[in-house]
């Protein structure tokens, strides 16, 4: 039987998309040379920049780096990296109040039912209950500023949460780069002069460098960034735009010199028309402003910014227009759209880097042949759109919920309409306290009741089982519970310490 397998993948674009989508191809694909193998190569244009804002990461990225057997010390000290335990978000909500979304749950399960639903029962007996956030250990690590990881075979709560990374994403790519490269994958500079398509169908062909050179290709992979070459150029696939729901079109990015200690967590503070965005590295401190250009002008925006940092300005703001939305196909012929080319969405719960690693999952696990069935790309498109739609509603969910009325964008937000599905889960929420879950792939139900109740929807009743158990006995047993969480976080290193264990001295103060 002859083979239809693939013989070149061509990547367009390099930076954070190109990179993460190159490794495991290369490493699955085992390189260039020998029968059965498959060739992978990136066009990667010198002339045009990255998007640097992708810093802030989901517990995503972990798994992707153990799939790749990557070293996490070499990881941590290549890329300045630091340990995220989930985002603490400020004056989101109303002015003055915080809470945090942290990775993990909210301590064991009583008959099948989650703590938090016995929480919310005892809080209606005793108001002086204390939040449910003492009852998540990745809460309380972050506001102790603790780290270590879990502690597998050791009992719950030392092993009862979950964490993710700050990074340097030019390192990042630089380091999965060496990594691709390492595996067969080819990197070649040039800058896309034309795309070749063939007439009997369509399907991209080659694509055309300035400098006279001809790259052929079977599966071409967009990672061009917002200029969408091959899916919104050769493959005209629209745009859905989304900013009825996200209004905010703009981002401002600036590092700045390190704060005296690493925080483990993401900061999120909500601003008169956007947010503000923290993000602690080893050798310096991310930031920027995402906001809506409508409600406030460039120059405010750049000085809002540039005026509530916690160090010196390492650089200008760095501006990067966008409107939020997707692909309405992201897998056009044997054209694949992964990163901005395929969609945008803020990065307020640090879905980008997440999006691009689940795009390169579902794309190997449909890898076609040459005869590119029409059904593997329907199957891509239906999970990359479910994708997409739930970290949208996800994010819509902060923005709608706020009770804030201080200015024209926060009143905008209260009166928008939002996606039937999501107003579906908020009402099933403060009506019955149960949590609807729409996409099971994505994020999970102690994320949305931390973003329920951090945002002050508090559940007219609660779960009906949770009054099935004696209330002083589960009174004793979540007070135990919290206990264990205070004394295992006690143990812990503080994250600065933890850092410099792993990168072999102090943490850099340098710019």
């Amino acid at each position: 039987m002859q083979s239809h397998a693939l013989r070149n993948i061509v990547i367009v674009g390099g930076g954070s998309a190109g990179w993460i989508t190159a490794a495991p191809l290369a490493r699955m694909l085992g390189g260039r040379d020998g029968a059965g193998t498959c060739a992978v190569t990136l066009v990667e244009s010198p002339d045009i920049g990255t998007v640097g804002v992708g810093e802030a990461t989901l517990p995503t990225v972990r798994f992707y780096n153990q799939m790749l057997g990557l070293d996490e010390i070499d990881f941590v000290r290549k890329t300045q990296a630091s340990f995220k335990l989930g985002i603490e978000f400020r004056d989101w909500g109303r002015v003055g109040h915080r809470f945090f979304h942290g990775f993990g749950g909210f301590g064991p399960a009583i008959h099948q039912r989650p703590l938090w639903s016995y929480w919310l029962r005892l809080r209606e007996l005793d108001p002086a209950l204390p939040s449910y956030e003492e009852w998540s250990t990745a809460t309380m690590m972050a506001r102790s500023q603790r780290f270590m990881p879990p502690q597998p075979g050791e009992p719950a709560p030392a092993n009862a949460f979950d964490f993710a990374y700050h990074f340097d994403a030019t390192l990042y790519a630089a380091y999965l780069r060496d990594y691709a490269v390492r595996h067969g994958a080819r990197h070649l500079q040039g800058t896309i002069d034309r795309v070749e398509t063939a007439e009997h169908n369509g399907f991209v062909t080659a694509l055309h460098l300035s400098d006279g050179r001809r790259i052929e290709g079977d599966l071409f992979i967009d990672c061009s960034g917002f200029r969408a070459l091959l899916i919104g150029g050769a493959m005209n696939s629209p745009y859905e735009d989304w900013s009825h729901w996200l209004p905010c079109d703009r981002a401002l990015a600036v590092p700045c010199a390190r704060a005296e200690r690493t925080t483990p967590y993401t900061t999120s503070t909500a601003r008169s028309a956007g947010w503000q965005w923290r993000i602690p590295l080893q050798h310096r401190t991310g930031n920027g402003l995402v906001y809506s250009s409508s409600h406030l002008a460039d120059d405010e925006a750049a000085r809002l910014l540039l005026a509530s940092l916690d160090g010196q300005a390492l650089d200008e703001p760095r501006q990067q227009r966008f409107v939020a939305g997707r692909r309405k196909r992201a897998w056009v012929k044997n054209v694949v759209a992964i990163g901005l080319s395929s969609g945008f969405l803020e990065p307020l719960e640090s879905t980008s880097i997440h999006l691009i690693m689940e795009a390169v999952g579902r794309l190997t696990a449909l890898l076609p042949d040459r005869d590119f069935a029409p059904t593997l790309a329907d199957e891509f498109n239906r999970q990359m759109a479910y994708r997409y739609e739930s970290v949208r509603d996800f994010i819509i969910l902060h923005y709608a919920l706020g009770e804030r009325r201080d200015s024209e964008f926060w009143r905008y937000c209260a009166t928008m309409s939002i996606p039937d599905g999501l107003a579906h889960q908020i009402e099933l929420f403060r009506q019955s306290g149960r949590v609807a879950i729409l996409e099971p792939e994505g994020f999970a139900e102690p994320s949305w009741v931390s973003l329920l109740l951090g945002l002050g929807v508090v559940p007219r009743r609660h779960d009906p089982y949770a009054d099935l158990v004696d209330a002083e006995g589960v009174r004793r047993h979540l007070l135990g519970v919290r206990e264990a969480i205070q004394r295992a976080v006690s143990a812990m290193p503080s994250h600065d310490d933890f850092l410099a264990r792993l990168s072999g001295g102090p943490v850099s103060t340098r710019p």
